[in-house]
């Protein structure tokens, strides 16, 4: 109501890694499938309260970070409790989306995902194929099951790849992800990485994921590359692919701020977000991009995710 008053557009994520800990506790959290009833009807409630004052929803926030932040060394039997846990999340979301426009037709509901882009760090068809995969399985895996209502042929692979047999899904969730397709794609754009099937010691840490270095971008202090061109790149790839209307909702620099007479003079941030909007811009007057909206990361930076370094 405060936020209607001063003609601001409330913007509600529905779960943002925050299942209750009872769920967790008792019922194992995504794990099992009775989450999709107990967040069905957490949906429906703040459909209904909200009614009125919200009308745009995001179901579960970066949702492929299931599998993005599995480690390297991560077991067969990890990788299916986390496809699994991310099946039940997709129906629950497709359940949403319904019960939204039903509730309210107003409702816009979209997906969140995490910003898993890569480029190939040559030119080698090996490389090529390498980041079409890793895109495939970080980024496109979620957001086609959300966007297009059914898993991608490519699915098979990936299962087949980490040994995974036996996901239980059933027709009854096949008939609800197609009933539950998503009105926006939306996605964090913090920085992109680059794969390669070469041996490489020149590697850089960021939010979480280690890559290889781009010869071609400089790095925050963090070990974050500075890629504005690459939010031009990734929008016009999401937009062809889905032809849905588009939002960037998570963007900003961390950087090591120092006080000065009780002021932080930061141009270099200044000059981040000139140059990420200047992009946004090229995708939709160059490139006809649908960009309904844009939101940074939240009043502060986040800072050090990836080190929890606190200073």
């Amino acid at each position: 109501t405060e936020l209607r008053k001063y003609n601001i557009e409330p913007l509600v994520s529905i779960w943002h890694f925050d299942t209750p800990l009872y769920l967790e506790e008792h019922y194992g959290g995504w794990k099992n499938r009775k989450l999709i009833e107990f967040y069905t009807r957490f949906a429906k409630t703040c459909f209904e309260e909200f009614k009125g004052l919200v009308k745009y929803w995001l179901t579960f926030n970066e949702i492929n970070n299931t599998i993005n932040f599995l480690p390297d060394n991560a077991s067969d039997e990890a990788y299916q409790e986390a496809y699994q846990h991310l099946h039940y999340q997709f129906v629950a979301s497709a359940k949403a989306v319904k019960l939204g426009h039903e509730i309210d037709p107003e409702n816009k509901i979209g997906c969140m995902l995490g910003g898993a882009i890569t480029y190939p760090h040559t030119c080698d068809p090996k490389d090529v194929l390498l980041n079409q995969q890793t895109m495939e399985e970080n980024f496109w895996y979620c957001g086609d099951i959300q966007c297009f209502g059914s898993y991608s042929p490519y699915a098979k692979r990936i299962w087949r790849e980490h040994n995974i047999t036996d996901l239980d899904i059933t027709e009854e969730d096949l008939k609800v992800l197609k009933e539950g397709t998503v009105d926006m794609f939306t996605y964090s754009y913090y920085m992109t990485n680059n794969v390669t099937t070469h041996e490489t010691d020149d590697t850089v840490q960021g939010n979480f994921a280690a890559g290889i270095r781009n010869p071609y971008l400089t790095y925050s202090d963090w070990g974050w590359a500075l890629d504005p061109l690459g939010l031009q790149y990734s929008l016009e790839k999401i937009y062809d692919r889905y032809r849905i209307p588009l939002m960037v909702v998570e963007n900003g620099l961390g950087a090591k701020d120092e006080l000065v007479d009780g002021k932080v003079d930061d141009q270099y941030r200044i000059d981040y977000f000139d140059a990420h909007f200047r992009e946004m811009y090229n995708a939709i007057y160059e490139d006809g991009v649908d960009l309904m909206g844009y939101t940074s990361w939240g009043c502060i930076d986040l800072v050090s995710e990836s080190t929890k370094q606190m200073s």
